[in-house]
């Protein structure tokens, strides 16, 4: 088969040669590529603008979904943050109430962060205030629960120092006394036994036979076990710390030393009648931040509320002191 092209010549009446020169056979050429490439840029305008990728789809599904965890995460966070509300109210109001410590004031337990630009990496897109909402609510939840912690770090030492506190504070009477054979001789103006004038008690007497058990009301170090304090012939010091001391006078004898620790109901010392006594008793003493206090208001520890009334009835008949 010829390779050749040929033209009927009407004038001639002939069958010419077609020749095709080479610049001619490249203005084709260049005519069928720009036809193609306006072809294509047609093709490409539309399927970009009208028609969607297999890829650009699974993208648009994945962001759909991104956004409707974005929604669930929003929620969530709406539940923890009244739950951590919650838990807040009651650390103010119940916990830190209870232990004698200062409410964390809202201002801080809801202050934000700071800087406008935290959040400009998030700026942009179509979600942009979906994501900087979702996230500034992550961050004062976060920080929220931060200080959440730190204040239960707190409450947890209050806790530790209140058991303390309370095994430290003077609690029970110096000797069993729980049937109140004793007969007490209490706190306040009395007759002095020797001088027979008015004077201040600055304790309380319970009146017992000689060498009955004395004991420590409360947890705390011995400071003094001596005989040089004047009146209180044999006695003992209990620092308890938390500004309370407790004085326990005119013994025959005491079992322990200065800087030795005891706990409450620990035995310290024995009955007598030394110093200036008429009679075998132990002076009891409680002292607060350097103020002898009413011992008979420290007894909560082993008493019932009907002895306690009734200790109260009997220290208070009693006109005359032992000291």
């Amino acid at each position: 088969m010829s390779n050749f092209n040929y033209k009927y010549n009407t004038k001639s009446l002939t069958y010419e040669k077609v020749t095709v020169t080479i610049r001619k056979r490249i203005w084709q050429v260049l005519s069928y590529l720009a036809t193609g490439l306006v072809f294509a840029s047609v093709t490409i305008f539309f399927a970009y603008n009208y028609f969607d990728s297999p890829k650009e789809k699974q993208l648009e599904r994945e962001i759909s979904e991104l956004t409707l965890q974005y929604d669930f995460l929003n929620n969530r966070m709406g539940q923890v943050s009244e739950v951590l509300a919650d838990i807040e109210e009651r650390d103010n109001n119940v916990y830190r109430t209870i232990f004698e410590a200062e409410p964390i004031p809202a201002s801080i337990r809801q202050a934000g962060y700071g800087g406008v630009d935290r959040y400009k990496e998030l700026q942009g897109y179509n979600n942009t205030d979906l994501m900087v909402e979702t996230s500034k609510r992550l961050d004062r939840v976060s920080k929220q629960l931060y200080i959440q912690s730190k204040s239960f770090d707190e409450v947890v030492n209050l806790v530790k120092n209140k058991e303390k506190l309370l095994a430290s504070i003077p609690a029970i009477q110096p000797i069993s006394n729980t049937d109140l054979r004793h007969q007490p001789s209490g706190f306040g103006w009395r007759t002095h036994p020797i001088y027979k004038t008015p004077e201040f008690h600055p304790g309380m007497d319970f009146a017992a036979t000689q060498g009955t058990e004395i004991y420590a009301t409360g947890d705390g170090t011995v400071e003094r076990a001596d005989d040089m304090a004047q009146g209180y012939g044999n006695h003992v010091v209990i620092n308890h710390d938390y500004g309370y001391k407790t004085l326990y006078g005119h013994m025959v004898r005491f079992v322990v030393h200065p800087g030795q620790k005891v706990k409450r109901g620990q035995l310290i010392g024995y009955v007598g009648s030394t110093g200036l006594s008429t009679a075998p008793h132990v002076h009891y003493e409680v002292i607060k931040a350097g103020t002898k206090m009413n011992p008979v208001n420290y007894y909560y520890n082993d008493l019932t509320p009907e002895q306690y009334q009734k200790l109260i009835e009997l220290s208070s008949q009693s006109s005359q002191t032992f000291d």
